[in-house]
């Protein structure tokens, strides 16, 4: 595994510990077992964006924070040039820009994410998560299928969704090119997000 991911379980596993957060706790939160939990915190799994929002949240971190360790410190505005986002990539096929990192006490995380096309991905199952709060999705260029419980459907360039994350959701890259999209996770109304 690569330094960055052993840098970050380092950070998850040292904060957990301080907090006085159970392994079972923090393995429930994350819908694992508490074996495989412990290899994430070992620096032996790559960890999934959902996986990472909710240890944040369990932490009381922003997740920019939990991936550099370091707080965001604006308050008034942020501005972000182009390519100059925090990066995370944290799933297979798919990059993060977090477009806000450095705004401390968001009330939304913006990310523009690239989902390159795998055809594999694209005839297979899609994986769902969930997450607490609400997203909305809106895409720049190419084709996403998406599935939010047992609905599925095809987003071309200028469709959009808003739906309530804690439902099931997942998405992939279809008609054999890569997608650009915008994804908004919004918090709940308790102010949790992921």
């Amino acid at each position: 595994m690569g330094d960055k991911i052993i840098e970050i379980a380092m950070r998850i596993r040292g904060l957990r510990e301080d907090f006085n957060i159970s392994v079972e706790e923090m393995a429930r939160i994350v819908e694992v077992s508490p074996q495989d939990y412990l290899e994430y915190e070992g620096g032996k799994r790559d960890f999934s964006f959902t996986f990472l929002y909710k240890v944040a949240h369990r932490l009381g971190l922003d997740i920019s924070e939990l991936l550099t360790g370091s707080s965001p410190t604006l308050s008034k505005y942020t501005h972000v040039k182009k390519g100059r986002g925090l990066s995370i990539e944290r799933r297979k096929g798919f990059k993060y820009q977090s477009l806000a990192y450095l705004f401390k006490n968001r009330n939304a995380e913006p990310f523009l994410v690239e989902a390159g096309y795998d055809e594999a991905a694209d005839e297979g199952a899609i994986l769902q998560r969930s997450h607490d709060g609400q997203e909305f999705d809106y895409i720049l260029s190419g084709s996403l299928k998406v599935k939010i419980d047992d609905h599925e459907f095809i987003m071309e360039e200028g469709d959009s969704v808003y739906y309530d994350a804690s439902h099931k959701h997942g998405m992939v890259a279809t008609n054999g090119k890569p997608c650009v999209f915008l994804a908004v996770v919004i918090r709940d109304q308790e102010g949790r997000m992921g």
